[in-house]
């Protein structure tokens, strides 16, 4: 009996690659523990610091007195204005882009060049966009400093980023679905249309869910092309900048506050950073509960 036990007993080798994989979970552990607890301590600074200036009123209200007082109304519209606008004109173009790079070009110095070229366009630092925005929307298209010029500025900086992350999520789509459509019938563009794009939509929002996060967090390029250092526009109207206004936006009107307005409440740039961090919150969690619902009607 006691023979029969020790066959099954662990050998030195086995208890070394358990060792090994305890030590690897260990660090894995520490690793992730290093990313998430920084992020825990400064979203939670953040918010003990601006604690007594949140509240319904500071979203609703306007700056006032010398953006010393008041709310943060006018920042935060322009920032969902500046935010909306520029993904409804970066997606689509970013999405058919990749369809075109993925489904359709043929593999030539042309496609590679225009690969190396999104590639090499998502490294541009955010003040050369600025420059051409200003330059090709601003002064060649004549849209001067406005919500528009800024929203386009913004949309050029963040389609690299989606065409890369749409060109990875169709690649990963299995051939056998296009061959099987293509073999019952289907054109090129059914099978994209009705295969392709459905079981590679939750890999095209993580593209715009990272875009997200860089559009509202910008100041040059918004600087430069639309954004202004204060605005009176009517409370709660969610219509108060028309396309061709300068606005408010966050970035820009946190920068202003800490650097540029003496005797400003020491909660008040720590509010702007919560609700700004909050609003960038929000919007990716909406886009990752439909993203896990587009994955899980997955069939693969």
């Amino acid at each position: 009996m006691n023979d029969h036990h020790a066959v099954f007993q662990a050998t030195p080798l086995t208890r070394r690659k358990q060792c090994s994989e305890v030590i690897a979970m260990v660090v894995f552990l520490l690793m992730t523990s290093l990313i998430v607890l920084p992020l825990l301590l400064i979203v939670g600074y953040l918010v003990y610091q601006a604690w007594p200036i949140l509240s319904l009123d500071f979203l609703l209200t306007s700056p006032k007195h010398g953006m010393r007082a008041g709310g943060i109304w006018s920042p935060l519209l322009g920032t969902v204005y500046l935010v909306v606008l520029s993904l409804v004109i970066a997606t689509p173009i970013g999405v058919l882009a990749a369809v075109f790079l993925n489904e359709y070009a043929r593999d030539n110095w042309f496609t590679r060049i225009v690969n190396l070229a999104v590639i090499n366009l998502a490294g541009v630092p955010s003040i050369v966009h600025a420059l051409f925005g200003l330059g090709a929307f601003v002064l060649f298209a004549g849209l001067g400093k406005s919500i528009l010029a800024a929203s386009l500025t913004l949309a050029i900086m963040t389609l690299p980023v989606i065409i890369a992350s749409t060109n990875e999520a169709l690649a990963a789509v299995p051939m056998a679905f296009r061959e099987a459509c293509w073999n019952v019938g289907a054109t090129r563009w059914q099978t994209i249309r009705h295969i392709v794009l459905p079981n590679s939509m939750s890999g095209i929002l993580t593209g715009v869910i990272l875009q997200v996060s860089r559009a509202a967090g910008e100041t040059a390029p918004i600087m430069f092309t639309g954004a202004v250092f204060f605005k009176a526009i009517r409370e709660g109207h969610l219509f108060a900048y028309g396309l061709f206004d300068q606005c408010m936006a966050l970035s820009m009107h946190l920068f202003t506050i800490s650097t540029q307005v003496p005797d400003v409440p020491k909660a008040l740039p720590y509010g702007i950073a919560v609700v700004l961090l909050s609003t960038v919150l929000a919007v990716n969690a909406l886009a990752i509960i439909v993203r896990v619902y587009l994955r899980s009607r997955k069939k693969w």
